[in-house]
């Protein structure tokens, strides 16, 4: 490699990062089913995150400009509308493997993001330090405070020779602008641990009510059921006694492994919308999905409408990254004007947006039927739509196909 000087090495390294944030990002040429419309590249991915948080650029520490402090990925984000803008909190992995979360602002949500000047400083909880931190759900909730529900990662001390063992519960804290954080007690729940635990943004009846997903280990759910929920006095300390399942597992589905909610529910006028991952068992390993489903508008904890399938899945270019087939959403931000910009994670890597509407989420959960869970039912519900469509053909005289 020819010698390059400081100063001409620091020039490439700014060209090219601006190569990647300055880009414009228009809506993927892919058809889609119309549900939603992808973004070309990702929103965010590891070379978005600013030059002084990656290199040492003093020359006589640095001489080469070598990249000190690497970054490996950009996902699984929180998101919220504050003060006009769409804010991420993002989850963001060194090269050492532990993740942190940094904030990123965007005016139209989808171009221009800008990083706060460092990352987020979370305070720990004296005697019980994190190992790791990640996946942050982020909600503006009622009672004034932005919360943030995110996975604190910990040693397993019960097996000390196994360095994989570990634990997940779910971490508190709060803010009022995304700049300085309060840590809260960890939540307390009845589940040996917890992960993807998110808080519904109104009080219900007094209560404050959380979705949660309890399992029995660190990566298998066991005997969870599915996706639960549960309701506490207050926030500090937010303490449970009792989860009941909102949205189960189901045998031979996209969530037969595992199943978890992404961000804090979006409330429409027809009832409230969530976006949620699903887990199965592939050839390759385990199969991240995305999926809807509503609740009703007086009770949350009763779901109206279950569509049938995913939503979301990995397609074309997103396959990038450190995984294989993995979509993870734990962030939304409704529009003023009805425009829904989802931020979901692909392979563990980087993170992309699609962009939709409350109309069509709505339209889409409300008139798309349920999975029935057997082939054959499968098979009578494809027949009545296609008997559906060749008696509208015929009334229709001149056919529309062609």
């Amino acid at each position: 490699m020819s010698q390059t000087t400081h100063a001409d090495r620091l020039k490439q390294i700014i060209a090219h990062h601006h190569t990647v944030t300055d880009r414009p990002n228009p809506i993927a040429s892919e058809w889609t089913s119309g549900v939603f419309d992808r973004l070309t590249h990702p929103v965010v991915e590891p070379e978005h995150v600013p030059l002084t948080w990656r290199y040492d650029l003093d020359p006589t520490t640095n001489p080469m400009l070598l990249e000190r402090l690497a970054i490996n990925a950009t996902f699984n984000t929180g998101a919220i509308k504050l003060n006009g803008q769409n804010c991420l909190v993002l989850r963001v992995e060194g090269v050492d493997r532990k993740s942190f979360f940094a904030v990123a602002r965007s005016d139209d949500g989808l171009t221009g993001w800008t990083f706060d000047d460092q990352p987020v400083v979370m305070p720990e909880i004296d005697g019980n330090p994190d190992t790791n931190v990640y996946d942050m759900r982020v909600v503006t909730h009622e009672d004034g405070h932005i919360y943030g529900l995110f996975c604190t990662e910990r040693k397993d001390t019960t097996q000390p020779n196994d360095l994989s063992a570990a634990t997940a519960q779910c971490g508190l804290c709060r803010t009022k602008d995304l700049i300085t954080w309060e840590r809260l007690p960890d939540l307390k729940t009845p589940s040996a641990q917890q992960r993807n635990v998110v808080l519904h943004p109104e009080l219900v009846n007094g209560k404050y009510l959380l979705y949660t997903r309890p399992q029995d280990s660190f990566i298998e759910a066991g005997s969870g059921g599915g996706i639960g929920y549960a309701f506490a006095d207050a926030m500090d300390p937010c303490v449970v006694t009792e989860e009941k399942i909102l949205d189960p597992r189901e045998y031979h589905t996209y969530k037969e492994s595992k199943n978890g909610l992404g961000p804090a529910p979006i409330k429409t006028d027809r009832g409230w919308l969530h976006l949620a991952h699903g887990v199965r068992g592939s050839a390759t390993g385990l199969r991240y999905v995305i999926y809807l489903f509503m609740t009703a508008l007086d009770d949350p904890t009763r779901v109206i409408h279950r569509p049938s399938g995913f939503f979301i899945a990995p397609w074309a270019d997103e396959q990038k990254g450190d995984l294989w087939s993995v979509a993870f959403g734990n962030g939304w931000v409704a529009q003023d004007d009805g425009t829904v910009n989802i931020y979901y994670a692909t392979n563990d890597t980087q993170t992309y947006c699609a962009v939709s509407s409350i109309d069509r989420l709505v339209d889409y959960c409300t008139n798309t039927p349920e999975d029935p869970l057997r082939s054959a039912a499968c098979v009578d519900q494809r027949v009545d739509l296609i008997q559906k469509n060749q008696a509208f053909l015929k009334n229709a005289g001149a056919h529309p196909l062609g």
